[in-house]
């Protein structure tokens, strides 16, 4: 209520916003004239003037208003479109760094040309991010047609481009790509061998288009770069041929047994647990497989990891769905996206889902990859210096934007008022009956030529309610992810009078449906001889239908079911009443529909059944949808949890992905690598003489001397004996000159050779030492995040035992780096220089093969558990000798506790 009142007096955030925008809407009006009497050439040159003046101080802000009214002239003149002044609001908001959420068909596109235009002025470049390659190619040709004639040079990134392609679209002032794409450039930049081969620039500024999509559904979903490992995928198959034996315990909502099975399903956080009775039995199965030998259990050391293969079985075969989940094409299974429901071709389920699916499919089961670099969306985006976004539902995930992105969310008003009728659920008992209203529903829009958009949560259910319709012999189109290319034509015509289409969740994505038709694309399609009548002929049919739609209540939307999230019912519903059109929504709803049945409340279920309605008779009442509404907030709620869980985990590898990038980036910028390289001799040479130093100089001493004078000759190929002056000196005293004397020899060692030769070869040494153990400490990383939250049970925080692991091995890494390359550096031998003086292989051509994946997480609510490697994964250390203590004399002689000798190196080795 106080909330309430504060409101009514000084006026929500949002619209205080708005208010401190409008005197700049004001002054660029107030320029318009005067741009307007500019001729094209002095239009084109005030891109140079405004670039020019701010080189030279001036701030993007004081230069705002001058910027915005170019581009404002430059949509006249060359896109026959005005930015209405609620577009220039929308401008506003993305060049202060906020989500702009506007309605469909309110001209986002249009809208970022405004602050593209003018943070292009910086001359860093300025990224637009898309959903797709078929948007980002679109906006790009088509706002090119007004950037260009602006001075202003436009380039795009897909998928396939050669790496020069790519550097001189990145070259661009204003570069169009999707999300996947920049993502993925970013890593590759950081693989390669030689710094021309990177293609990015800084990453100053992004818009990014469909923001609530990318930065909130994707973000579960890490970016990896990855190579083959060597797991056979033999038993996956073999695991697979027992599943089907397996059956289900069904339990009530108290989780009290009403049949006895092997495995329970719990669908609300998308896991399996086998009972007692199912693990004896499995064991039972997989030792008539032979993956188990008789006697032995699951849990045994050595076959633990079969527990692996058998969750990722149940799920593959119980919670994913062939045509809800997933789809097979070409021999492939393709994850259909569940926020968008498209399809999504070279993304695959982790933790062994992708096999177990392909398995029970009976296709060919791909093996598993080994991690070679990875990102999330989330430390991705945040690397730019300022991030603005837009979309059309962004306002029910604000709390999400501002916690994890620092993003406002700022709802921009639309030009002429909303007049699409929403109106309430209904609500049946079984889906049969809600289907038969839905198809009533449709009859009655068809018969009153009305075009009506029925949008499905699957495929599955798009085809289903397809089959009904052509039972009743009423022509419609099915946009699904089977059909996904042909969505542009389709949705050109979604809007003429008694058009049905069918779609799941992806209606009208980037394209906007128009009431009568998209009368553009009617026009495209003419000859280009066509003669003026014929083109006149063609406008006045598209009128005709657009008023007898617009007579008919506009375009009328059917939703079969709640998705998820509230933000995807109101994408599909803001597919209808665009730019004032009329329009009406109505959603469909069954006690049988998965939301309803996981999520919604025993209340509600009751309720229905007590009310004793006649069949096929529905409830219609604020209450229930609100009880809808709640449920699906339960999931929202859970699914940010899961979000924030990952990014938090992700902060820790980010921070030190962010320290190996930059001394990667530094490796491939120097020019002369003498220096690098006599540091780092310098602190490892002296590191190892510390370290092999006895506690007492009078005890072990020659034993010392001797294993030191190994070490010197195996890894830095410098022969202690041949330097009598050496002889008696303390280790304190051998700790300050040996470091120089390595570094000595080892120039000398390569004094004939030219010194651009030996640079190129250090450098290459470095980089390769540097990628080959990040690898490596990726994979621990890997391993200790999957079984971290175990130690919750001994009372301690997993998070904070993940980042004291990781902030210890990333120690040891920095030490390891340094360590093999010096190493490796002292004993190479160079004997034909012409070798060293070949290019290095590039990232493009690299030997190993390399995937490239936008990698879906299986995992809901909380991590995956440990997943232990299969035996021939790994190499199993067998003790030779007794264990001896931490503070146990070494066994080596040395005279010096276990812990600070060999105990320190076999600590690293576990570590690695």
């Amino acid at each position: 209520m106080f909330d309430k009142f504060l409101k009514g007096v000084f006026g929500s955030r949002n619209l205080r916003v708005l208010k401190s925008m409008k005197a700049q809407v004001a002054r660029i009006n107030q320029l318009e004239d005067e741009i307007a009497q500019l001729a094209d050439d002095q239009l084109k040159e005030q891109f140079a003037k405004l670039r020019a003046e701010h080189a030279q101080g001036t701030d993007l802000d004081t230069l705002l208003p001058r910027a915005f009214a170019v581009v404002r002239e430059g949509g006249k003149r060359f896109l026959n479109m005005r930015h209405f002044d609620v577009q220039l609001l929308g401008g506003l908001v993305l060049h202060n760094g906020q989500i702009a959420e506007m309605r469909t068909g309110e001209g986002k596109t249009l809208v970022a040309t405004l602050s593209a235009y003018l943070h292009a002025l910086a001359g860093k470049g300025v990224h637009i991010i898309t959903v797709n390659d078929y948007l980002a190619r679109r906006d790009a040709e088509w706002m090119g047609r007004l950037y260009e004639p602006l001075g202003v040079s436009v380039g795009v990134i897909y998928a396939g481009q050669s790496p020069e392609e790519k550097r001189a679209a990145y070259a661009a002032d204003i570069t169009y790509g999707t999300n996947n794409e920049f993502g993925f450039d970013y890593l590759r930049d950081n693989l390669a061998v030689r710094s021309e081969q990177r293609m990015q620039r800084v990453l100053h500024y992004a818009i990014v288009d469909e923001v609530d999509s990318i930065l909130i559904d994707e973000a579960r979903t890490p970016l990896i770069i990855s190579g083959p490992s060597q797991e056979s995928p033999d038993v996956y198959r073999k695991v697979n041929t027992v599943i089907p034996a397996m059956h289900v315990e069904t339990r009530n909502e108290a989780g009290e047994v009403i049949q006895a099975g092997d495995f329970f399903l719990d669908e609300k956080n998308h896991t399996v647990e086998m009972t007692d009775a199912g693990h004896e039995k499995m064991e039972g199965l997989l030792t008539e497989t032979s993956l188990l030998k008789e006697g032995e259990s699951l849990y045994d050391s050595s076959s633990i990891y079969l527990l692996h293969h058998v969750q990722a079985g149940l799920k593959a075969h119980h919670l994913y769905k062939r045509n809800v989940a997933y789809l097979v094409q070409n021999g492939q299974v393709v994850i259909v996206d569940e926020h968008t429901g498209r399809a999504l071709p070279g993304r695959r389920w982790s933790e062994g889902i992708h096999q177990a699916v392909e398995a029970k499919e009976g296709l060919e089961v791909q093996r598993e990859n080994q991690t070679l670099a990875s990102i999330t969306f989330q430390n991705y985006f945040r690397l730019y210096d300022i991030l603005a976004g837009m979309t059309g539902t962004a306002d029910t995930e604000a709390y999400e934007f501002q916690q994890i992105y620092d993003l406002e969310v700022v709802v921009v008003p639309t030009h002429k008022p909303m007049i699409r009728d929403d109106r309430n659920d209904l609500i049946f008992m079984t889906r049969a009956e809600k289907y038969d209203a839905i198809l009533d529903d449709i009859s009655n829009c068809v018969t009153n030529q009305r075009p009506v958009l029925v949008g499905t949560a699957s495929v599955e259910a798009s085809e289903k309610l397809s089959n009904f319709l052509e039972k009743k012999k009423i022509p419609h189109e099915v946009l699904n992810a089977k059909n996904h290319a042909r969505e542009a034509t389709i949705i050109a015509s979604a809007g003429r009078p008694g058009k049905v289409t069918i779609a799941t969740n992806m209606a009208g994505r980037g394209t906007d449906i128009v009431l009568g038709g998209n009368i553009e694309q009617e026009l495209e399609q003419l000859p280009e001889d066509a003669s003026d009548t014929q083109r006149a002929e063609i406008q006045e049919a598209w009128q005709q239908r657009h008023d007898l739609v617009i007579a008919h209540a506009g375009l009328h939307i059917i939703g079969s079911e709640r998705h998820e999230s509230r933000r995807i019912d109101n994408q599909l519903r803001g597919r209808s009443g665009r730019q004032g059109d009329p329009g009406s929504s109505r959603f469909y709803l069954s006690m049988e529909d998965d939301l309803m049945r996981i999520f919604a409340s025993e209340k509600v279920v009751t309720m229905m059944r007590s009310l004793g309605l006649p069949k096929g008779e529905p409830i219609e009442h604020r209450m229930v949808t609100k009880a809808v509404e709640r449920a699906q907030r339960k999931v929202e709620g859970r699914n940010f949890d899961v979000r924030k869980q990952l990014l938090e985990y992700d902060d820790v590898a980010n921070s030190q992905r962010l320290v190996i990038y930059k001394q990667r980036n530094e490796f491939l910028s120097i020019e002369d690598t003498t220096d690098v390289v006599r540091a780092n001799i310098v602190e490892v040479v002296r590191h190892q003489v510390l370290m092999l130093q006895p506690e007492r100089e009078d005890e072990a001493d020659q034993q010392a001397k001797k294993q030191l004078t190994e070490t010197l000759r195996k890894n830095f190929q410098f022969d202690l004996e041949a330097s009598p002056e050496l002889k008696d000196k303390s280790f304190d005293e051998l700790a300050a000159i040996l470091p120089d004397k390595v570094h000595s020899a080892y120039q000398e060692k390569h004094a004939q050779l030219d010194p651009k030769i030996i640079g190129q070869v250090e450098k290459q040494i470095m980089l390769q030492v540097l990628d080959s153990l990040w690898r490596e400490h990726l994979q621990f990383m890997e391993y200790i995040r999957q079984g971290i939250h175990l130690r919750g049970y001994a009372q301690r925080n997993p998070k904070e035992e993940y980042k004291r692991e990781a902030y210890i091995g990333f120690e040891q890494l920095l030490e390891r780096i340094k360590a093999t390359m010096i190493r490796l550096l002292c004993n190479i031998r160079i004997e034909d220089p012409s070798l060293a003086q070949r290019p290095a292989v590039n990232n493009e051509q690299q030997e190993r093969p390399m995937t490239e994946r936008h990698e879906t997480l299986a995992g809901f609510a909380e991590p995956p558990a440990a997943r232990p490697q299969e035996p021939q994964r790994t190499s199993t250390y067998v003790r030779a000798q007794p264990k001896v203590g931490r503070n146990q004399p070494c066994p080596c002689g040395s005279g010096k506790k276990y812990k600070h000798c060999h105990g320190r190196d076999e600590q690293a080795t576990y570590h690695a």
